[in-house]
């Protein structure tokens, strides 16, 4: 059954009438994304936050850095990417998960504001990621990370950024990352799957909402089965770091994100793969609306230290 919380705040999203983001535009509804505060907004005295410049593939890209005071230097560290379906999100629509994850952690997490389609179309926001991931080890000990318990994690296209940047350094050989945090990950861009047929509306994310996203993000062209977005056609997954990955159950994405773990797990990378039955997609930063959903935070803070630290 679909979480309660989740239910009234559905119910109340459909009586209220306001218009579905993808009607919007890109600016609009970065707008409404970004005042879309459900975290809790909760303080973190044990966090020291800084703001950072790091090198994206055309020029600096902003970040932030989130160090608990009691993390050992160096110590682990996640580079995290924001979801938003690659068109909305920024480094303050997921503020106040990062402070999350980081707190329950230990473990210090550097959020990445990427490149966005469609001003910037694909592969913009997969070359920032990789080019800050990169960074994030070259400096790592300007930031406190160890080089050799650093991962890479996100949430939606985010998630899709980490697993994509997860294939691409271990194809360069240079860095190797220890860890990936996948939750809901888009996983595919380039076929219909029968969640996202089944769950199409009704749900927070839509079908028509990622149609969007698509269509923002290839506005220029490409192909939409090239295996830096849709990493489900990466020709091998061998020797890819330790993954967890979180799905849920009214989420349209839930069937792409359980194949990726099943093709993690065949290709003979360690994967745990959370199930959540009764939330929705983009329930981790909900954490102020439902108790399940904060408790869910709870458990991929435990699988990044348990991972890194």
């Amino acid at each position: 059954m679909l979480d309660p919380f989740f239910k009234a705040m559905l119910d109340a999203a459909a009586s209220a009438g306001a218009p579905p983001m993808n009607t919007l535009g890109p600016q609009a509804a970065r707008e409404v994304y970004r005042n879309l505060r459900l975290d809790g907004e909760a303080s973190f005295p044990d966090l020291e936050v800084r703001e950072l410049s790091v090198a994206g593939a055309a020029g600096p890209i902003k970040a932030r850095l989130y160090a608990p005071k009691a993390a050992p230097t160096p110590g682990p560290g996640l580079v995290y990417y924001h979801g938003g379906g690659w068109v909305i999100g920024d480094l303050d629509t997921h503020d106040g998960l990062c402070k999350q994850l980081a707190s329950a952690s230990g473990v210090r997490v550097l959020s990445i504001d990427y490149r966005l389609a469609p001003e910037h179309p694909f592969p913009a926001a997969h070359e920032d990621a990789v080019a800050a991931a990169n960074w994030a080890f070259e400096h790592a000990g300007e930031i406190g990370f160890d080089p050799k318990r650093i991962g890479l994690g996100g949430d939606s296209a985010g998630g899709n950024l980490a697993a994509a940047t997860a294939i691409a350094l271990r194809d360069a050989g240079r860095h190797a990352p220890a860890f990936q945090l996948l939750l809901y990950p888009v996983t595919q861009v380039d076929r219909v799957t029968n969640s996202l047929n089944e769950l199409a509306e009704g749900y927070f994310l839509t079908k028509a909402g990622m149609d969007w996203f698509g269509e923002c993000l290839f506005i220029k062209g490409g192909d939409r089965a090239d295996p830096r977005v849709s990493v489900l056609n990466a020709a091998s997954l061998a020797s890819l770091p330790p993954a967890f990955v979180a799905t849920a159950g009214f989420d349209p994405l839930k069937d792409e994100g359980h194949e990726y773990a099943e093709k993690l797990k065949a290709a003979g990378v360690p994967t745990e793969h959370k199930h959540y039955a009764g939330f929705i997609h983009g329930f981790y930063q909900m954490a102020g609306l439902s108790p399940a959903a904060a408790a869910a935070v709870r458990e991929a803070a435990a699988a990044m230290k348990a991972a890194l630290g």
